[in-house]
């Protein structure tokens, strides 16, 4: 093999593995727009945990995929945290999230939201469950994939992509649970998003 040939396929597996690793993350981030606008129609947004995260293996004891949280955080326009909760992913079950109705429909300020972001974290339950979170505990390979619709400016078009994967920070980890449990000490049970319907409801 050639010296060019050899250097080719170095990089090919290198673009290769790059790709995988950005594929693989526990942080999802999105967008909404036209949420809650006369004549438009609502977006859905669709998590599933991949059973990626697993426990046992060890002492012959059989590998199982573990629950996860997908931890939810809706911002404004203005970069503010107007919703924030927690929902039960089981691997392999498709949860389904309405914007107008799960997403934006409590917001801590009292205005609804048109446009802005979701971000998701794929976190370790607690006692089994998803509690509002104030506290953000990631799990080893723990991935929850998104798909998100999106309603276009030109005629309400709708369209729909997949989450982008990106890359959570310790710091990013601390902020949105600093600010979600802000809501919660403020709110009086605003600002706290709703799950929708599939696994785990």
């Amino acid at each position: 093999m050639t010296r060019l040939a050899v250097l080719c396929t170095l990089i090919l597996a290198v673009v290769a593995f790059a790709g995988m690793a950005q594929a693989q993350s526990a942080y999802r981030v999105d967008y909404f727009a036209n949420a809650n606008t006369g004549g438009a129609p609502d977006a859905t947004l669709r998590l599933d945990n991949d059973g990626a995260a697993t426990t046992g293996g060890t002492k012959g004891a059989p590998t199982y995929s573990v629950n996860l949280c997908a931890d939810i955080f809706i911002f404004d326009t203005n970069e503010e945290l107007s919703e924030c909760c927690s929902c039960l992913e089981t691997p392999d079950g498709l949860r389904t999230l309405s914007v107008n109705g799960d997403l934006t429909a409590n917001p801590l300020t009292g205005v609804t939201l048109t446009t802005g972001v979701i971000k998701v974290v794929a976190a370790a339950t607690t006692g089994g469950v998803c509690p509002v979170p104030t506290h953000i505990a990631t799990v080893a390979n723990a991935e929850i994939q998104g798909w998100a619709t999106h309603i276009q400016n030109s005629n309400f078009a709708i369209t729909e992509t997949t989450s982008q994967a990106s890359y959570l920070s310790s710091a990013e980890i601390s902020k949105l649970a600093k600010q979600c449990g802000a809501i919660v000490a403020v709110g009086s049970g605003k600002g706290i998003c709703s799950c929708g319907t599939g696994t785990g409801s």
